[in-house]
């Protein structure tokens, strides 16, 4: 894989699993990983077929090995946030909400006649989280403040996810 395409997919990785909701999916960046991935494969064989040097096929089974696990940890982080909220549901139901009348029996909802799933719980916003610039120059309107927080490249800062959310993965990376 490409240099920048690993740093990118260790950003994504990196802001995926430091942020409290479910960000963009990365879908250019994973189809090029894969390719990327499939090309490195096809390559490897290419290599022992023609009894290429056992060290020089140990290096790029080795890089191949990294960009493997660097796209299958992405992919694993958005999964597991995806599937925490069915095991929590599955669980309550086994649990709690099948021995309820049949009018309660909804982890969504807190009655049949509810019109919205108002059991559905929301991401945390108002968390804390460390952050860095990943630009020369970022200006952030802070919340309850007159004056913006500026960061210069590299800067690190502890701000509420809300007001970065828009610049994650632009100005702005999760540590």
């Amino acid at each position: 894989m490409s240099t920048t395409d690993v740093e990118l997919l260790k950003t994504a990785s990196r802001n995926e699993k430091a942020a409290p909701e479910i960000l963009q999916f990365q879908a250019q960046l994973v189809k090029r990983a894969r390719e990327q991935i499939q090309l490195m494969e096809d390559t490897m064989e290419e290599f022992e077929q023609s009894g290429m040097d056992p060290l020089t096929v140990s290096l790029y089974q080795m890089d191949l090995d990294r960009a493997q696990f660097l796209l299958r940890s992405y992919l694993r982080i958005r999964l597991q946030k995806l599937l925490c909220i069915d095991d929590i549901e599955k669980h309550l139901e086994e649990t709690v909400l099948s021995k309820l009348p049949d009018n309660y029996q909804s982890a969504r909802r807190q009655s049949i006649i509810s019109e919205e799933d108002d059991m559905v719980p929301e991401p945390q916003l108002d968390t804390f989280v460390a952050c860095k610039s990943s630009n020369t120059f970022v200006s952030l309107r802070l919340v309850d403040s007159e004056r913006p927080l500026e960061m210069e490249r590299h800067d690190a800062s502890f701000v509420l996810y809300k007001v970065i959310k828009e610049n994650i993965g632009v100005d702005i990376d999760l540590v």
